[in-house]
């Protein structure tokens, strides 16, 4: 059973910002300061923004160029970089970066009160952790369960008998149908939905008639899923994600599908029903794949490729149809010679016409 709490239900931010000496970064970081110049970082920013007291990286030589104009007053950079600012020195620079962003983060940080907001409509029968916080208007159906410190924001819907573990976030207006299983640390962003029906239908020659779509979703531990994400049941069995994949917005995958440990998959990307990713798999912006294919552990699929057959692991592809990214590449720089190459073929054309015009003329 559950009671409403009814203080007031509101976000709070931390005011305590951080102020980072450099010699203080390169011991959070592991790194080689570089020079004896010890600034005072006082916020993070990337190269071109940056102001006098951030911290910025560079972690590509594309962006090197902007080292000579940056405002930044020290910067995070590779082991060979040439450099003339304040610098810590690591093997990974967005990676040591990402580790700094984390520290300055918690200042900003949103933190929710960890009480049930009165207008919640919430089952008897739902079981919630200690400390979690549920928002306005969240509706949490019978035998739902709620882990400790987990987090609910407004205008989510939970549907019967769905399952989200310890240390959640689930931003505004997500929807998890019933029997969806959510493992610890989880993040769900706004507008993901969980467990809609597969899209599977027989048509009889006539009509299109429904397959009843009665398996579930399940979200293994550390995945984090983007805005408006769908992920849809299986048809029977189950749809999953395995722990540490992290999923862009405007993504669609379909029933019964798997995908592996560790893997990306970018914005508007569309996996067709029962089609197996492997693990460290990653899938660049507007890939699409055919169903009932598999991707190897650690392929890479690359921006609007379109895979209708199985991926090797390791491999990269891309274009449509996939293949080896190294011939796509091939292919593209080829066809952008097309009409070079049309208009030498009618110059060869109109010259054999003509050599065998006078052929026949002797």
């Amino acid at each position: 059973m559950t009671q409403h709490d009814s203080a007031t239900w509101a976000p709070e931010t931390r005011s305590d910002a951080p102020c980072l000496l450099l010699s203080e970064v390169a011991r959070l970081v592991g790194g080689d300061r570089v020079g004896s110049a010890n600034p005072p970082l006082t916020g993070v920013a990337g190269i071109r923004e940056a102001e006098t007291g951030d911290l910025t990286f560079v972690a590509q030589r594309r962006y090197e160029s902007h080292l000579q104009t940056t405002r930044a007053s020290a910067v995070i950079v590779g082991r060979d970089t040439v450099v003339h600012l304040p610098a810590v020195r690591v093997d990974n620079p967005a990676l040591a970066f990402m580790k700094v962003v984390r520290v300055f983060g918690e200042s900003v940080r949103l933190t929710f009160p960890r009480t049930v907001h009165p207008s919640a409509v919430i089952d008897d029968s739902v079981v919630l952790g200690a400390d979690v916080s549920i928002g306005a208007h969240v509706v949490l159906e019978g035998g739902v369960v709620v882990g400790d410190r987990s987090t609910i924001l407004p205008g989510t819907v939970i549907l019967r008998h769905s399952r989200i573990g310890a240390d959640c976030i689930v931003y505004p207006n997500v929807v998890l149908r019933e029997y969806t299983e959510v493992g610890d640390r989880v993040v769900l962003h706004a507008g993901v939905v969980l467990g809609s029906d597969g899209f599977g239908y027989v048509h009889d020659g006539t009509r299109h008639h429904k397959v009843p779509q009665i398996g579930r979703v399940v979200i293994e531990d550390d995945v984090e899923i983007g805005a408006n994400t769908c992920i849809d049941r299986a048809t029977t069995g189950v749809t999953r994600v395995r722990r540490g994949t992290k999923i862009d917005n405007l993504v669609q995958v379909a029933h019964n599908v798997e995908i592996g440990e560790d893997s990306v998959l970018c914005a508007q990307v569309g996996v067709s029903g029962s089609t197996q990713l492997g693990s460290r798999v990653t899938l660049a912006g507007q890939a699409g794949l055919v169903g009932h294919i598999r991707i190897g552990d650690g392929a890479t699929v690359g921006a609007q490729g379109g895979v209708t057959k199985s991926v090797p692991a390791g491999t990269s592809v891309s274009g449509y149809p996939a293949r080896p990214h190294h011939l796509a590449v091939r292919q593209q720089a080829a066809l952008a010679r097309l009409p070079e190459l049309l208009d030498t073929v009618r110059q060869l054309a109109a010259r054999i016409a003509e050599l065998e015009q006078r052929e026949r003329a002797t």
